[in-house]
């Protein structure tokens, strides 16, 4: 049993479920049982009860899974110190970034920074929103672009734009001709969206309960391009953001706003908050900031 499978357990503890917690993170549900199963064996105990609607945790479950956040969090917070250790005196820049966001950054930001860098290690790697965070916490990269609400310990956040979310239907929908549109809109129509490991979705089901309704997700995407290519062949509908919708240039799609209140599409630049700074990471982080200032005032750049 080591703290890779503990975290697994926490996650399992939290989706009352195997196939779901297996979803989350990446894996099948038979490699997930047979890291619980590893588990109880180790420990002598039975830990969770398996049952057709999910699982439940047992008194020792219930036990070591109260304990967990502690534990974790030491080991979080030891990582991220050594961590940051390595990456200053390797003078590297490991960048974590949610899907999406290079795109709005821009290519030429990176390549501008690696030329005038070139001492500077410099590698990325893409995941959705929550696995971003993750990965960070766990100890992976040490600078992350990503979207949404978050809240996590040793972890610094730099605000870098909003865009607003909005509703996409294809030319011809009965709602394409409105101005505006709110949440009971979506009711009851076949929905294409990013999974539920991407903020987006999250604030779209949340709204919907919030209305009294369950939206009607056909479909889960890993991206904003297949929604767009659903919506455009009349599958459905979906949300994107302004930039996105512009970069993908399709005459048959129609983007509306809602009226119903704040839908953000918020971004962020998250540095681990470890006591050994980094000056590679300020730089970098200068940097970014810097190029999206100068590609608000001319947009033609992005």
């Amino acid at each position: 049993m080591n703290i890779k499978e503990l975290q697994y357990f926490k996650v399992v503890c939290e989706q009352k479920s195997i196939t779901k917690a297996a979803s989350v993170l990446y894996m099948t549900p038979q490699g997930l049982s047979k890291v619980m199963k590893n588990i109880e064996a180790q420990l002598e105990a039975s830990l969770l009860i398996r049952t057709g609607a999910g699982v439940q945790l047992t008194e020792s479950g219930k036990y070591l899974y109260e304990r967990l956040p502690e534990l974790l969090e030491s080991y979080q917070s030891i990582c991220s110190e050594i961590r940051c250790i390595e990456q200053r005196q390797n003078h590297e820049i490991d960048l974590l970034s949610a899907y999406g966001i290079l795109r709005l950054v821009t290519p030429e930001c990176i390549a501008q920074f690696k030329g005038e860098h070139p001492d500077i290690r410099f590698q990325y790697r893409e995941y959705p929103d929550q696995e971003v965070v993750r990965r960070l916490v766990s100890g992976e990269g040490n600078v992350a672009f990503t979207v949404g609400d978050w809240e996590a310990k040793y972890l610094n956040s730099t605000f870098m734009e909003r865009f607003q979310i909005k509703l996409l239907v294809y030319r011809g929908h009965p709602l394409s001709q409105r101005k505006s549109v709110t949440i009971q809109d979506l009711k009851g129509e076949p929905l294409y969206i990013e999974s539920s490991e991407f903020h987006v979705q999250r604030l779209i089901v949340d709204r919907c309960r919030a209305a009294g309704f369950e939206p009607n997700i056909v479909f889960e995407t890993s991206g904003f391009s297949l929604c767009h290519k659903m919506v455009s062949k009349k599958k459905g509908i979906s949300v994107t953001v302004d930039f996105i919708f512009d970069d993908m240039k399709d005459e048959n799609l129609v983007m509306i706003p809602f009226s119903d209140g704040e839908y953000c599409w918020d971004t962020y630049m998250l540095t681990r908050n470890g006591n050994t700074d980094n000056p590679d990471i300020q730089i970098f982080h200068d940097h970014v900031m810097k190029w999206i200032s100068k590609v608000q005032k001319n947009p033609g750049l992005r």
